[in-house]
């Protein structure tokens, strides 16, 4: 069918939905980044998102996918060889740790199971050991897409505390920022990394580097080649809300718009809002007889809920199946989990009837596409976004 009516169910759990407000400034004719107007937009925005990382310290913006602010990471802050300790809660950590590899750094790879968060009690034993304080850097993934962990940065940072350990802490965040409680300076990170086309429901296209002023110290000392991301040429720029190089302008148009759309909202309700979708999502997945890939419900996402298809099954087939027939995208496995799971992003732009919506196609895909499944999961989802007290909510499932 050449065309679909009605509206695009995108849920993946990023790039999510653009609100119209964002797109159409993003829409806005290109200027002069050179100019006193530019100067204005640029000194708004780079004042503006450190409101969401909670930060009073700079925070960086490139024209970048997320990869790019990993990279800033740890290329400003580490020299060549520098043991770097990080863990595997899915297919972005291994990226990072991948990426620590090619740019000549050491990471110690912590092995998990795919569907837990980080173990800080993991972290803190290697750190102990570590009494030369040969490790750099703890880089962790705070929720990792791919499984639909969220992990605890408060308890990396208390490992880190109480073995006195003085390596810097690295967080990315690129799919949790905007959407769930953080706190950057509160937690004491040294590196945020976000990403824009997540929680901040721009297009892709930036990356943030939330810097501590012991990261700016390390950055004084690090060796590793560095052109295009450095930290000292973007914050000489952004003293006057100018950039080194061009920037994506049309973009900063939409991150001026979507930081005042999520405090418009308010942070606090906006986190609500997505746990209350990933708690009607994962109700649903429940009533339906299914796992979800996260196995520990205290480490469940907030922005997307992995679930594992029955043996026998293709998650990628239904995934076809469901876009062919209702229009809706569902993020598929990635790694060892290709067409083993199937992702419902619940991030961004959404409201309560759009998760229902989004759960009763899927409830329908399985009816119609022969997946065993206990009916009645969308209903019980229902319950939990209509506000039922838990008793009825306990009764339906």
């Amino acid at each position: 069918m050449s065309h679909q009516p009605g509206r695009h169910f995108l849920q993946i759990p990023g790039p999510t939905n653009v609100p119209l407000p964002i797109l159409a400034a993003t829409a806005k004719p290109t200027i002069d980044h050179r100019s006193v107007e530019f100067g204005r937009l640029g000194r708004e925005v780079l004042a503006g998102i450190k409101t969401i990382f909670k930060t009073t310290n700079p925070v960086l913006i490139y024209a970048a996918s997320g990869t790019g602010g990993w990279e800033a990471a740890l290329v400003n802050t580490l020299r060549p060889g520098d043991r770097v300790l990080m863990y595997e809660t899915g297919q972005f950590a291994s990226l990072w740790a991948r990426m620590a590899t090619k740019l000549s750094l050491k990471p110690e790879f912590i092995r998990g199971d795919w569907r837990s968060g980080v173990d800080a009690a993991a972290i803190e034993a290697h750190l102990a050991e570590d009494r030369a304080h040969t490790l750099k850097a703890v880089c962790i993934v705070h929720n990792e897409t791919a499984t639909g962990t969220l992990s605890d940065v408060k308890a990396v940072r208390a490992a880190l505390d109480r073995t006195g350990h003085p390596a810097l802490l690295m967080v990315d965040t690129i799919s949790s920022l905007g959407s769930t409680d953080y706190r950057h300076d509160e937690w004491g990170v040294d590196v945020t990394v976000g990403g824009s086309q997540k929680g901040l429901m721009l297009p892709p296209g930036l990356a943030f580097n939330a810097v501590s002023d012991k990261a700016l110290a390390a950055a004084r000392e690090a060796t590793l080649p560095r052109a295009y991301w450095d930290w000292e040429d973007m914050l000489a720029a952004n003293r006057t809300g100018y950039f080194p190089t061009t920037p994506a302008t049309n973009l900063l148009y939409g991150l001026k718009v979507a930081i005042d759309t999520l405090h418009a909202e308010g942070l606090d309700a906006v986190f609500a809002r997505h746990a209350r979708a990933a708690e009607a999502t994962r109700r649903a997945v429940r009533h339906w007889g299914f796992e979800t890939q996260c196995a520990n419900e205290a480490q469940a996402s907030p922005m997307v809920t992995a679930v594992r298809m029955p043996d026998g099954h293709s998650a990628d087939a239904f995934r076809a199946a469901v876009l062919e027939r209702f229009n809706m995208a569902l993020g598929g496995g990635l790694g060892p989990l290709a067409d083993r799971v199937f992702r419902i992003g619940h991030i961004g732009d959404f409201n309560d009837l759009t998760i229902a919506g989004a759960l009763a196609g899927v409830e329908m895909g399985f009816k119609l596409f022969g997946i065993p499944y206990r009916a009645g999961g969308a209903a019980v989802a229902q319950a939990v976004l209509s506000g039922e007290p838990p008793a009825f909510r306990e009764a339906a499932e």
